[in-house]
């Protein structure tokens, strides 16, 4: 993984002469004054162990082998608690900060296209007081309108300081709280109002002008839409009976309640705190029933996972609070008295496209010490100061080669480049405001290239994690001394993890010289099933002779001898790609299967990669007439090996998908036409034809390397 430079073989051994001498003359100092020798010693230290000596036995931290953890703070068990005990300790502390907006303009592109542009001040904060009496007051104004404990509540909003409120509003009052993304389409939206049967819907002004106005007419339940962002525009269109209100007019509401002499319902740590709406296969999304408990307890094994988080922290929330990252990470920072500062993706950043040229981004302003972020962020990110390297003059570019390639052989021996962060990189480091000292990747893989660049250029520890919203996010999470790439961590001290043998796949846990299989996470943190899906919750979920409740992933992985996990491989044939989507390879085969041009496909897509690839067995005789009519010649061989005929493939297969009404995403951007039919006998397919996906894989591997390339 190290960057390619130009240098004068003898300029570049008088150059590796001089880092030998400086880190030879630097190393005892170093060495006395750092502590970086312990953080040495601890990633060396084994993490995680088997709680007993049986193969597919559970791994648990080594920080909670005799006893899971499951509360912050004693006495703490729902999540009314936890923020009643942060309010009284960080009162008057800052809590959500939000920038005020100073100017929008439109400008307008070469194209003829108009961007919006805003120019934004600084960050105006409330403190944990000011959230917390807003939260009581908005939560007795929604009982006012007739919400009941116990009955859910829909929240369809972007990430900002109003939805955090509404939420911990729900948890006080015992209301089901029930997400979904702000980018999720009519139909998915339709189905998880009525499937929750919803007579409140919480959101904003855009949203409501651009999504819920379309499909209102569609939900028979609706009664109230509380707008948090001010007062919308009359909607003369909306069905009779549904009443617009702003956040504003029913925290009045709540203000104004005689409270004083109604007995509260507060919730329990078994009642549900949120039905978060996760991606299907099938298009329609499942909601995931998670409990306050089940929270608690991923809190606080992600909590553990973060050293010195207190006061001093600032964390930027940008990712949907829709999803269980973006969800748990604000609220590990809440009860431990960090400041929230929002932002999104369109304004993250100097260069983020809604930031008028010369103006800061959020990162600029707010200057965060945490992060969560997403592979396909990092990607773009790596992308594009690579894209600078390569545009500087060749004695910077080779400089700034020399000091990567340098740091990345310190930091994997444990080592710290303080001259080379001051000196090179810290333009770099500051494009997200300089400060930061834990960045935690979640959602998907993250490529070891991009996490050892994020390392090095952003001078600060990169934690993977691993964790699924049926298991309230909480899985793994790496140590922030352990500069390994590639693996997730150990268990949380809130859960264990097994593995259980996969014959269809090869994998067992009594394999050498690690132990394979399907990861099964167990703890306080897995989640209650899906709502209103017995079925499925049945088949993804169990419970053990000992009344330990476990999550099927569908995720193989295998065991490190230091208790660290690492995924290699999915037992469904759902993958989520780079960007978050999740592609059904199964649905997509089937979509195509029946073309007359196709005899067999197989449909791979990776989470490291944003897009799918293909591999198809093509009909003889009409891949023949279709080379004929675009006047192609060859053998069959040189006819499935062009380029250009794979291109005529990819139109039909499009025109397909589109038909078959497939997702952009889901439709293939790359194949390999094989020559060469899928018996039994090669290996590739069983003896009912199915595909044998993992033989698949490797028989096609350089043809996936290249389409990747």
């Amino acid at each position: 993984m190290k960057l390619k430079h130009n240098i004068n073989p003898v300029l570049l051994q008088f150059i590796n002469f001089i880092i030998l001498v400086y880190s030879i003359v630097t190393y005892i100092p170093w060495y006395i004054l750092s502590g970086s020798r312990q953080a040495i010693a601890k990633a060396k230290q084994v993490k995680a162990k088997p709680v007993n000596n049986k193969p597919g036995g559970a791994y648990r931290s080594v920080n909670s082998l005799h006893c899971l953890a499951s509360v912050l703070y004693p006495g703490c068990d729902t999540l009314d608690k936890v923020f009643k005990y942060a309010k009284t300790k960080f009162k008057d502390k800052k809590l959500l900060g939000t920038r005020e907006i100073l100017k929008e303009e439109d400008e307008i592109q070469p194209s003829g296209k108009v961007f919006k542009k805003v120019i934004l001040g600084k960050y105006t904060w409330l403190s944990y007081e000011d959230v917390y009496i807003k939260a009581v007051n908005f939560g007795n104004g929604l009982a006012v309108l007739g919400q009941q404990p116990k009955t859910n509540i829909a929240i369809f909003c972007e990430t900002r300081a109003e939805w955090m409120i509404a939420a911990q509003a729900c948890f006080m009052c015992n209301y089901q709280l029930v997400t979904l993304y702000a980018t999720l389409g009519g139909p998915a939206i339709v189905h998880g109002l009525n499937e929750t049967e919803v007579t409140t819907i919480i959101t904003s002004k855009e949203l409501m002008q651009t999504k819920l106005k379309e499909i209102v007419s569609q939900v028979p339940l609706l009664r109230h839409i509380i707008t948090v962002d001010g007062k919308p525009t009359t909607w003369s269109e909306f069905p009779k009976g549904v009443i617009v209100h702003t956040m504003a007019s029913v925290q009045a509401m709540g203000a104004k309640a005689d409270t004083g002499n109604k007995q509260q319902a507060r919730p329990v740590p078994s009642d549900i705190a949120v039905i978060m709406y996760t991606s299907g296969s099938t298009g329609v999304p499942k909601g995931v029933m998670i409990s306050h408990c089940n929270i608690i307890a991923g809190i606080t094994g992600m909590a553990e996972r973060i050293p010195n988080l207190g006061e001093k922290d600032i964390y930027i929330g940008y990712l949907p609070l829709a999803h269980v990252l973006e969800l748990s990470a604000e609220l590990v920072c809440l009860s431990h008295g960090c400041r929230i500062g929002y932002s999104s993706p369109q304004t993250l950043a100097d260069q983020s496209s809604k930031i008028k040229k010369g103006s800061k981004g959020d990162v600029t302003t707010l200057k965060p010490t945490l992060m969560a972020a997403v592979p396909e962020i990092m990607d773009r990110i790596y992308k594009n100061v690579m894209n600078k390297v390569n545009e500087m003059t060749t004695f910077q570019r080779n400089l700034f080669i020399l000091a990567y390639n340098y740091k990345m052989e310190q930091i994997s021996k444990g080592y710290t480049t303080p001259l080379c962060d001051s000196l090179i990189f810290r333009k770099v480091r500051m494009l997200l405001g300089g400060k930061i000292r834990i960045l935690l990747c979640g959602g998907a893989p993250l490529s070891a290239a991009t996490q050892r660049f994020m390392n090095i250029c952003f001078c600060c520890p990169v934690g993977q994690g691993y964790g699924l919203t049926e298991s309230a996010g909480a899985g793994t999470i790496t140590e922030v001394w352990d500069y390994t790439t590639g693996r997730v961590g150990a268990p949380l001290v809130c859960c264990e993890i097994k593995l259980m043998n996969w014959e269809e796949g090869g994998y067992y846990n009594t394999d050498k010289p690690y132990p394979r299989g399907e990861i099964l996470i167990g703890g306080q943190n897995v989640t209650v099933g899906y709502y209103k899906n017995e079925v499925r919750t049945k088949k993804d979920f169990t419970v053990d002779e000992n009344g330990q409740r476990w999550l099927h992933t569908g995720d193989i992985g295998e065991f490190h001898q230091d208790g660290c996990l690492k995924i290699i491989d999915r037992k469904k044939d759902l993958v989520k790609l780079q960007a978050g989507e999740y592609v059904s390879l199964g649905k997509v085969e089937a979509a195509l299967k029946n073309l007359p041009l196709v005899d067999n496909i197989c449909v791979y897509a990776s989470s490291f990669h944003s897009y799918v690839i293909g591999f198809v067995v093509p009909n003889q005789k009409e891949l023949a007439e279709l080379a004929r009519k675009k006047g192609f010649k060859g053998t069959w061989e040189e006819i499935c090996s062009s380029p250009e005929v794979e291109k005529e493939v990819l139109k039909v297969l499009a025109e397909a998908a589109m038909a078959a009404n497939l997702e952009k995403f889901e439709i293939p951007v790359k194949i390999r036409l094989s020559p060469d039919p899928w018996t039994p006998e090669t290996g590739l397919v069983t003896d009912a034809f199915k595909l044998k996906r993992k033989e698949l894989t490797a028989y096609y591997q350089m043809d996936i390397d290249r389409m990747y390339g």
